[in-house]
């Protein structure tokens, strides 16, 4: 999305599977992962969005640890750093379904992570990958006054209103025929 502000985030991969981690997903995150899903693809879908968070950021969710296995080499960045991805410090805020005949659709689920369970400088963006411009923290009231785009003003409130009141079901924003729906996920 040229000249728009958006969250890093991509596509899951065939090569995010069979990752070791420090830690897993909590239950209630796996258990609102796995609706509507295929089975268990919840540990996929988290590696990813750490994968994608690294790569397009140089920002790590992950803790000291070795492994011995091979491991596919878009994980290989990740892990000579002597990490191994923190899924357990991912919490799944909102889910969203780009209403067909759009020109560029997504099932994206966006997650939420403490900035102190980033290992190294949070401020550190300098082994992000080029496809994301203008790395940079954004206090949360000035975020909404930049270029967004729509479903980012959305999550944003949503990353608000939890801010303010702590846990609560996830939204899910989807279309069905010509109508758009929108409803909560719980555990």
């Amino acid at each position: 999305m040229p000249n728009k502000y958006v969250f890093p985030g991509g596509a899951l991969d065939d090569q995010d599977r069979d990752i070791p981690v420090h830690r897993d997903l909590v239950p209630h995150v796996r258990a609102i992962l796995n609706q509507q899903s295929e089975p268990d693809k919840s540990a996929r879908l988290a590696l990813a969005a750490i994968r994608e968070l690294f790569e397009e950021t140089g920002l790590a969710l992950g803790q000291p640890g070795q492994t011995e296995q091979d491991v596919p080499p878009d994980w290989a960045g990740f892990v000579a750093r002597g990490l191994l991805p923190d899924l357990g410090a991912l919490d799944v805020i909102f889910r969203a379904v780009t209403p067909a005949g759009r020109p560029r659709r997504f099932d994206a689920r966006f997650f939420m992570a403490r900035v102190e369970d980033i290992t190294g400088d949070p401020d550190d963006f300098s082994e992000a990958c080029d496809e994301l411009s203008h790395l940079h923290w954004v206090p949360l009231a000035d975020a909404r006054k930049l270029a967004l785009p729509f479903i980012t003003e959305i999550v944003l409130s949503e990353v608000e209103a939890r801010l303010r009141t702590g846990p609560r079901p996830v939204p899910f924003f989807n279309h069905v025929g010509e109508r758009s729906h929108f409803r909560m996920l719980t555990a």
